[in-house]
């Protein structure tokens, strides 16, 4: 393949409301301009997409906009030059300040995203195609930092007309090797391309590359646009910033009581279980265990024991059978799910004292630390992208639990955990009212 990329000069300082396609089909139509013709790609720049549409803000503090354009904090720093926040936006994107920049524009104005970066790419094309006849495919461009990587590059937020993504799974290389995961971000690479081309000091909105005609579609099809480069958040694994992470896995862990048949692997368990164990714990002690039912038979005698202990505890409560059956469909989800692991005390850990005061306060440290570790393991379980449930049913009949799984006198059942892929995708957390809850002396 032989690309020619070609930058649009000409084009006059864009203001709201002006007529963007016309613009740039004037320029590039002029005297030494490179025109526009079927198989084209015409690459424009978010700011002047932007300044077109009024996304502009004057007079406004910049952090406070920048806040206001955030859909999530990715991370944020403070440095020598103030903060630093690399933020999540309505559209899926994750970029330095949520995308608003206060260059190649007046002192005291600021410039938003597109409202839209695909809507605004599918009104540019087909100007252009009302203007010219010209079938050409059309990004919206805009300026990315790279994780792990120094410097940016500009990449597709908006696309029309073009196919974004390059398939390339099942085919092989030139040694016979089927790629199995390879996907070309073709739109990311043309958006690059231009940028180079068209530099960031030298008033050039857009850039015209010639060669990719195999991925300009028909001119009735804008194609899924640029969205379809956007990872869902579901699997994106990088997310969210170290610190960033910790708190919005705490506040991401839902209880899950819906699972999918997919397996879960020992590995995944492993590592929540690394993370259990950072938990405090008193005398240097190492309190925890966590019980990995592994067979089906484990499972079964597990759940049936203490089904029968928990109907016969409903009964003496003189409960009628109905409710009865409603109460103990509950713990249904351990059934269902593809893991489940009990977390145990180990109470030979405990020192012994001869008074009652201090017996209780040496089992509630144990306890604690204990509800620390299983916290620890069940957000682990989230940012690994797993949902879990944690169902106390196991602290209610701990003797039926040691002897189904053949435990120690000395361990106590702190629970049960569900673990699985979660079947639905739960509702965010919504923040609680710590009035009552923080209280001051």
């Amino acid at each position: 393949m032989s690309l020619t990329a070609i930058p649009v000069t000409g084009v006059p300082e864009v203001r709201p409301d002006d007529d963007l396609p016309a613009l740039i089909v004037a320029a590039a139509t002029a005297l030494g301009g490179p025109g526009l013709a079927d198989g084209d790609v015409l690459v424009v720049t978010s700011k002047v997409v932007s300044k077109a549409e009024g996304r502009l803000v004057r007079g406004r503090d910049r952090e406070a906009v920048i806040d206001e354009e955030t859909e999530r904090v990715v991370a944020q720093w403070q440095g020598p030059n103030g903060r630093t926040v690399i933020a999540g936006t309505r559209h899926g994107l994750v970029l330095a300040a949520a995308g608003v920049d206060a260059s190649n524009v007046e002192p005291g104005t600021l410039v938003l995203l597109p409202d839209d970066p695909d809507a605004s790419a599918r009104r540019v094309r087909s100007g252009i195609r009302s203007r010219t006849g010209a079938n050409v495919g059309v990004l919206v461009s805009d300026t990315m930092g790279r994780a792990w990587r120094v410097g940016q590059t500009d990449a597709a937020i908006g696309a029309a007309g073009i196919r974004v993504l390059d398939d390339l799974r099942g085919s092989v290389d030139t040694h016979g090797n089927r790629l199995d995961v390879t996907v070309r971000a073709v739109a990311d690479e043309i958006a690059g391309l231009a940028e180079l081309v068209a530099g960031k000091t030298s008033a050039v909105p857009a850039v015209v590359v010639r060669g990719l005609d195999d991925f300009v579609l028909g001119p009735d099809d804008h194609g899924p646009g640029a969205a379809a480069l956007i990872r869902p958040q579901s699997q994106d694994r990088f997310g969210l910033g170290t610190s960033e992470a910790i708190l919005d896995g705490m506040a991401e862990r839902r209880t899950t009581r819906s699972f999918t048949a997919d397996p879960v692997s020992r590995q995944a368990i492993l590592r929540a279980v690394e993370a259990a164990v950072t938990a405090p714990a008193p005398h240097h002690t190492t309190p925890w265990r966590f019980l990995v039912v592994d067979t089906e038979q484990a499972r079964h005698r597990l759940l049936d024991a203490m089904n029968e202990q928990w109907v016969a505890d409903l009964r003496s409560d003189a409960l009628p059978e109905p409710a009865i059956e409603r109460r103990t469909r509950r713990g249904d989800v351990l059934r269902r799910a593809p893991a489940l692991v009990v977390p145990c005390l180990a109470t030979d850990l405990t020192h012994v004292y001869p008074d009652a005061r201090r017996l209780e306060a040496e089992r509630s440290m144990f306890l604690l630390s204990m509800g620390a570790g299983i916290q620890n393991f069940l957000v682990a379980l989230t940012a690994q992208g797993l949902g879990s449930a944690w169902i106390s049913s196991t602290l209610f009949a701990p003797a039926v639990v040691r002897q189904a799984l053949h435990l120690p006198e000395h361990w106590s059942p702190m629970g049960a955990i569900a673990v699985g892929c979660a079947g639905g995708q739960p509702g965010r957390r919504q923040p609680r009212d710590l009035a009552g809850i923080v209280l001051t002396r």
